[in-house]
Order: structure tokens, then C-alpha cells, then sequence
């Protein structure tokens, strides 16, 4: 047909490009992708009921089962009515509003989707929520909850950078970063005369209670007159506050603060009480101060029924500087004329660790009591150091060049003499000591090493024992050791051999307590050390009680040379016979310490063998037997001491695995085959079938004067029936015919509640002991009430397990 004139021509049709295959098809989504919880997009909502009427567009009125759905959001109710302009749903009998885990139910409610903000009334809520730190976390917001990092200022001008803020808990004292905290989340429940929300995250209540107890449990709660719930600080508030335990009022505030999600916040702690035959009844009432995110303190007065008021307070900082880290704490306490002792009671601790980016690295520790017995007395929980050495100490040191290191020590110790019949010795003070070691593992295909140390020895201070000031009257002196050596090892996958030649140079600078001694104040001493230590690894594979393992077989010969040279006229500083054991037979000293270095011309003859399971590369157990022949008679003692009898040394055995499903064993034995009498053993057991279950038995038996023992020891948890279990220890001495330590305990799980009941009896000195009672109540989510026996049983039972339910993540590890 032809075109009219003039007028343009058709376009021509749009080419679309068919892909060969077959046709395009939609595909099934295999989970609902959420909306993104930011988004300009409005987002849909949704209505349905029996009856739908109202104006497009400006209301609409949804009745019997109305049902109204907006992302993240259902509500439901026996009328509704929402205003599409306002985005605001007003409901009316059996409402019912869902938002994620979150529930609330109530005769009648207003709400603003979008802005979350409204109210219910004659409400009940379940709350399911994580804390602010982990959902930021799992978010993504922080690679790691527990650090939150600073931000720089801009007008800094120190050249530092901007440090990096932990964010740790409240009572956490080592920085520990762990997955559980991540997905950790705390249900509450309750029930409200009105529920405002404002905002999300934020719910205020008025004449409510509160719970973690599962619904129909309501062995516990909280009611206030007005609560207010702050998911975004995990914190809650409360005016009028009252905690009923099983009906009954056992707390009450005009104002109180608390924890969600277990973390805690600035106010009082829930009291912690206790009892004592020493110091009666005791009562504390902590303030515990949040600083800053990596500060804190705490407050503590006490009140001991026997002596008095004693005030106790502790900050801790924690934080990253110059590339490293540093923590800190100070503890002081103070007991102002005691009754019982007729005199002022003060302790203090400090300590502080430090590192560095460029090998620095730096710690202070500085313990000091008021007097001998404040530990037996008030059985302080100041600082972890022994009660009878308290160590004064400060260390700075350098390891950036990688193969040498670098220490300065400056050490002293106040010594306690609580028991007047058995004195303990002052040790000297380090003032300094410096020490320097370096190796080069590679050096010319040798092994090359080398130790320094020089250390000014200093006569203790005075102290009192039993009401009389003794001034220790020692002779004092600089130390020096240097002991450069050179091994050459030849290493294969089955076998090796390390021959190791050293040379050790001591030189001694005395001043004596009197004049006019006539022992040299210059000694000097050069004794070469040659030593070859060899050993061979045979693997087979074997089957026990039906399983299949690889079995190893591991013999170890060492070989030891040092020349004799008298060594009487060196003072002892700080060398005593070492224990021997397994690390120390095959070591080329059997004194500590540098003022005596054995003679010796010997052979250390050892074999072990290992059971190990070959798919994970797991030790199931191992046992090893060893003993030293001596080719030369020993000539180097100490003081008071005499020398060995035989050519050979103490035949050492060991034994240490499973021996059965969930039965595990340690032995350790010290035979004497000269005599042919043991020298000491211990015999021990667990049977540990699951957390929570777990029964302990050793028997220790030592024949050393210095230290004789001869006890049985047994301790356990286990659960007596429901939800009930005990716990216990006895450990009793045979040759002091007493017990040495008595706990005994009851425990009760009811899953959002704990109670605990716990008896600590220990012998402090040989004529004194010390009772102490227990008891704590712990509402799971809110607080506990009562002093925390967990530290002590976890300490003194081996394999005690704490229950989800009765852990307490508020009080993190130092």
C-alpha cells in the first residue's frame, strides 16, 4: 500500500536479543530476605478482619479478629482502627501486639508503627532481648564487642594516637573475647496497670512487676510503681521498688537501678553476707561506680559484728596505649580500731600490668597489711599473693630485638608471722636485679645462648613477732652470673642428638653485718658445664578396650659433666635444694639459684610412652619413668645438709590419662631403692561423667622433713535429686590428726533462680582455724543477695561446673 505523501515513515520495530536455552523462569527463594531496618522505601501495611469498613485513604475500621501486619510487626485485637496519614492503629479488646521475640498483651492500645511510640493498658509483656553490645556486634557494627574504639581528636597534638576504649563489664577484670557473649539473650516477663512505648527500645511501665522466671513461674519479682526498661543501655529503673522471694519481701528501695542482660550499672550492689568465728556476723553493701567504659570502682563497708565498721574500696582501669596494653587496679581497706585486737587494721594492694608496641614491657606489684594476723583475722579477700610472703615488686623489661631480652627487677617481700611457734624466713631483697638472656638458634649451625644477671642482695627490714621487733642481722652482697653456651643439634623425624658445652662465671662482692670478719668479701668461681641430651620416638598402632590408637615409646638419655670446686665460702642468697621431679632430672643444677652448682659426672636414663587417638591427635594418657646414675660421689651441699648415699638418684614415676569412660587418673611416685622405701607418692582419681558431676580422691604422702605430709583429700558436686546437689571437700591430715580444710554445701537450681548454701572451715596455723558460712540467693537477671561462695568452690573443687542458670556474666575474670 503506499504511503500518503509527506508524512514520515513507520519506525522500525525494537530488536530484542532472545538468549539461546531455555526460557527465563523465576526462581524460588529458599528464606524470607527482610527489609532493611533503614529504609526510605514507606513500608506496606497490611489489614484483615471479618468486616472492613472506613474512608480510603484517611481511615479505616477492621472488626472481629482484626488483623493488622507491617513489617516486623502484628497486631491483633477485637476491633482496630488505623489512621494511614498518622500511621497510627488504635486497638481494643484481646489486643494483642508481636514484634520479634516481643510480646504484649493488653485490653486496649494505641500505637505509631513507624515511630514505635504508644500505649497499653492492663497489660502483659515478654521481653526476649540481646544486649546492646552484641546486637551491634552481630550487626556488624563492631568486629569485636569488646572493644569500642575512640574518636580521635582533632586537636590532639601529643602525637599519640587516640587510644582504644574496652568496652568491659562492670566487675570484668581480664579482657577475654568470646562468641557466647554475642548470642547471649535475657526473656523477661510481667505485668503493668499501662505500658508507654517510647521509642524503640524503650518502654516505660506504671504499677508493674518483673521476672525472668518462665510464665507460671513467679517464685520471684520485682514491682515498682513506675518501671522503666532501656533496652539501648541495658538498664532498668524502678521508684518503689520491692523484691519478693516465694511471697515473701525481701528487698525494698525508693529507687533502684539494675542490670539487663546481667550487665551492671553505677548504684548499690545487692548486700553479700556472711559469718565468721573470728569476726562474727558480717554485712557489706557494696556502691559499685561505672567510670567510663575501661574504668571503674567499687565501695565496700563492711560491718563485722565482733571488731567493727571496716571501710574497702577498688578501681580498676583497663585501656590500650602506645600500641599496647596496659591494667591497673588499687585496693585499699581500712579497720579503725578493732575490738578484738585493740588496734588500727589496714591493707593495700596494688598492681599494674603494662606492654608496649616496641618490646617494652612493665608491671608493679606492692601488697602491704597492717599486721601478722590480718588475713587469719579478717579473712581478707584484698589481693590472690600467699598470706605469708606479701610481694613488693617492680619489673621493667625489653624483648623487641627478638633474640636477646632484657630485666630489671627490684623485689622485696613483707613476711607474715602469723604462727609465733613455726617462723618463717625473710627472703632478701632484690635491690636491683638485672638479667639479661639471648640465643641465636641458628648461628653457624649451632645453637648458641647466653645469661647474665647481676643482683644487689639487701638484709631484710625489721618485723615483730609475737609483740617483739627482731632486726635480722645478714650479711649482704652483689652477685654477678654470666653463662655464655654453644650446642650443636643434630635433629631427625625419629631420633636426635645435642651435645652443649657451656661455661658458668660467678663472681661474688660481700660486706659482712660485723667488722673485722675475717672471710673474704671477693669470691669468684669458673665451672665449665658439658652435656649431651639424646632421644628416640617409636610409633605403632595398637587397639585398647576395642579402639584403635597410636602408641608411642620415647627413651631419653642425657648425659652431665661439671667439674668439683669448693664453694663453702659463698654465702647462700637464694638457693635451696629443687624439687626433684621430672623437669629437674634432667636439669644440669639441683640447687635454685646460683650460690651452689653441683658437681657432677651422670647419666639420666628416662622412657615414656603416650596413648593417642589418631583421629584428632587428642593424648588419652601417658606414663614415664626415669632415675639419675651417678658415676662420681657428690661433693657440693649446703648448710646443714649432708651428702647422698647412693650411686643412684630416687626412681621418679608418673602416670596421667583416661583410664576409663569418664574415669581419669594421676599418679606420681618418689622410691627410694637404696633404702627401698618411698620417698613420697600421690594417688589420685576423677570421675567426671558430665558438667555438673564430678568426684575427686587423692592421697599425698611425703616423707621430707621440711614439708611432711600424709593426707587424703576428696571432694565432689554431684545432684541429690530434682534440682537439688551438694557440694563438698575434706581434707584431712594424718600426721597433724585434723582436718586441714572442711566445705560442705548446698545447692538448689530452680532455672531463674539459685540458692546456695556453702560452710568453709580451713586450719590456718597449726592451733588456730577459721569458719566461714555462705549464703547467697541469686536472681537471674536482676542481682544476687548474700556472699558468693562460686569463687571458693571453683578454687578448692577440681572439675566444678557452674549451671547456664546460676552463671552470673556480670562478674567477668580478671
Amino acid at each position: 500500500m503506499a504511503k500518503p505523501a509527506g508524512q514520515p515513515p513507520a519506525p522500525a520495530p525494537l530488536a530484542v536479543p532472545v538468549p539461546d536455552g531455555p526460557p527465563l523462569a523465576l526462581r524460588m527463594a529458599k528464606a524470607i530476605v527482610p527489609l532493611p531496618i533503614e529504609s526510605e522505601v514507606p513500608r506496606p501495611v497490611f489489614l484483615s478482619a471479618q468486616r472492613i469498613s472506613g474512608l480510603v485513604g484517611r481511615e479505616v475500621l477492621a472488626e472481629d479478629d482484626g488483623e493488622l501486619r507491617k513489617a516486623g510487626t502484628l497486631l491483633t485485637a477485637d476491633r482496630l482502627t488505623y489512621w494511614p496519614i498518622d500511621d497510627e492503629v488504635e486497638a481494643i479488646g484481646n489486643v494483642r501486639l508481636q514484634q520479634g521475640d516481643d510480646l504484649l498483651l493488653g485490653t486496649r492500645g494505641r500505637l505509631k508503627l513507624e515511630d514505635q511510640v504508644g500505649f497499653f493498658d492492663q497489660a502483659s509483656y515478654f521481653m526476649k532481648r540481646q544486649s546492646s553490645a552484641a546486637a551491634r556486634a552481630q550487626a556488624g557494627e563492631l568486629s569485636d564487642p569488646s572493644w569500642a574504639a575512640a574518636q580521635p581528636d582533632a586537636e590532639t597534638s601529643t602525637g599519640f594516637a587516640a587510644p582504644r576504649v574496652l568496652a568491659i563489664k562492670p566487675g570484668q577484670t581480664k579482657l577475654k573475647s568470646s562468641d557466647k557473649a554475642v548470642g547471649e539473650v535475657t526473656e523477661a516477663r510481667g505485668e503493668a496497670e499501662r505500658i508507654d512505648l517510647e521509642g524503640e527500645n524503650q518502654v516505660r511501665m506504671t504499677a508493674a512487676t518483673y521476672t525472668t522466671c518462665k510464665p507460671g513461674n513467679d517464685d520471684w519479682y520485682l514491682s515498682a510503681s513506675d518501671l522503666k526498661l532501656d533496652y539501648d543501655n541495658d538498664v532498668g529503673t524502678g521508684k518503689e521498688t520491692t523484691v519478693r522471694f516465694l511471697g515473701v519481701p525481701i528487698l525494698y528501695s525508693p529507687w533502684m537501678s539494675f542490670a539487663l542482660n546481667d550487665e551492671r550499672r553505677s548504684g548499690f550492689l545487692m548486700p553479700t553476707y556472711g559469718s565468721s568465728n573470728n569476726s562474727g556476723f558480717m554485712i557489706s553493701v557494696p556502691y559499685y561506680w561505672n567510670i567510663a567504659p575501661n574504668m571503674d570502682a567499687t565501695f565496700t563497708p563492711r560491718l563485722l559484728t565482733k571488731r567493727g565498721l571496716q571501710m574497702g574500696g577498688e578501681v580498676r582501669y583497663l585501656n590500650a596505649a602506645f600500641g599496647g596494653f596496659y591494667n591497673s587496679s588499687a585496693t585499699v581497706e581500712y579497720l579503725p580500731n578493732d575490738r578484738e585486737a585493740g588496734i588500727d587494721r589496714w591493707g593495700v594492694a596494688l598492681s599494674h600490668i603494662q606492654t608496649t608496641a616496641n618490646g617494652f614491657s612493665g608491671s608493679i606489684n606492692y601488697s602491704r597489711v597492717s599486721d601478722n594476723d590480718y588475713y587469719t583475722d579478717l579473712s581478707s579477700q584484698i589481693t590472690s599473693t600467699a598470706k605469708t610472703q606479701l610481694l613488693q615488686q617492680g619489673v621493667l623489661s625489653y624483648g623487641g630485638a627478638g633474640w636477646w631480652t632484657a630485666t630489671a627487677n627490684v623485689q622485696s617481700f613483707q613476711t607474715l608471722q602469723p604462727d609465733p611457734q613455726n617462723l618463717i624466713a625473710q627472703p632478701y631483697r632484690l635491690l636491683p636485679q638485672i638479667t639479661v638472656n639471648a640465643r641465636q638458634p641458628d648461628l653457624f649451625f649451632t645453637d648458641s645462648a647466653f645469661f647474665g644477671q647481676y643482683t644487689n642482695f639487701v638484709s631484710a627490714g625489721a618485723t615483730k613477732v609475737a609483740g617483739q621487733v627482731i632486726i635480722p642481722s645478714k650479711l649482704e652482697g652483689q652477685r654477678t652470673v654470666l653463662q655464655p653456651e654453644i650446642s650443636l643439634p643434630y635433629v631427625t623425624p625419629g631420633w636426635y642428638v645435642t651435645p652443649r658445652l657451656g661455661v658458668n662465671l660467678t663472681h661474688y662482692a660481700l660486706s659482712y653485718p660485723t667488722s673485722g670478719d675475717v672471710r673474704p668479701d671477693s669470691i669468684s668461681r669458673t665451672l665449665p658445664i658439658f652435656s649431651v641430651d639424646s632421644g628416640m620416638t617409636f610409633e605403632r598402632s595398637s587397639n585398647w578396650f576395642g579402639r584403635d590408637y597410636t602408641q608411642t615409646l620415647e627413651p631419653r638419655l642425657f648425659y652431665l659433666n661439671i667439674p668439683y670446686k669448693n664453694q663453702n665460702d659463698i654465702p647462700i642468697f637464694d638457693t635451696a635444694l629443687a624439687d626433684f621431679n621430672f623437669a629437674q632430672i634432667f636439669a644440669d643444677n639441683q640447687f635454685s639459684g646460683w650460690d651452689r652448682i653441683n658437681n657432677a659426672n651422670q647419666l639420666t636414663a628416662a622412657v615414656g610412652s603416650r596413648l593417642i587417638d589418631p583421629s584428632s591427635g587428642a593424648e588419652i594418657m601417658r606414663a614415664v619413668f626415669g632415675q639419675r646414675l651417678y658415676f662420681s660421689d657428690d661433693k657440693v651441699t649446703l648448710p646443714g645438709t649432708t651428702n647422698r648415699k647412693w650411686d643412684k638418684s630416687d626412681f621418679l614415676a608418673g602416670f596421667s590419662g583416661q583410664v576409663w569412660p569418664s574415669v581419669y587418673a594421676d599418679a606420681a611416685l618418689q622410691y627410694d631403692p637404696g633404702d627401698q622405701q618411698f620417698e613420697r607418692y600421690s594417688l589420685g582419681a576423677r570421675y567426671l561423667p558430665a558438667p555438673g558431676k564430678v568426684v575427686n580422691a587423692t592421697y599425698s604422702y611425703n616423707t621430707d622433713a621440711a614439708i611432711p605430709i600424709k593426707q587424703v583429700d576428696v571432694s565432689g558436686q554431684w545432684p541429690l535429686s530434682g534440682r537439688w546437689q551438694a557440694v563438698g571437700r575434706y581434707n584431712y591430715s594424718f600426721l597433724q590428726n585434723q582436718p586441714i580444710e572442711i566445705i560442705g554445701g548446698l545447692e538448689y537450681n530452680a532455672g531463674c533462680w539459685a540458692l546456695r548454701t556453702v560452710a568453709h572451715r580451713v586450719q590456718t596455723t597449726e592451733a588456730d582455724s577459721t569458719t566461714q558460712f555462705f549464703v547467697q540467693l541469686q536472681l537471674n537477671g536482676l542481682a544476687s543477695v548474700g556472699s558468693n561462695p562460686l569463687s571458693l568452690l571453683q578454687r578448692r573443687i577440681p572439675g566444678y561446673a557452674v549451671g547456664p542458670a546460676m552463671m552470673d556474666q556480670g562478674l567477668a575474670e580478671w
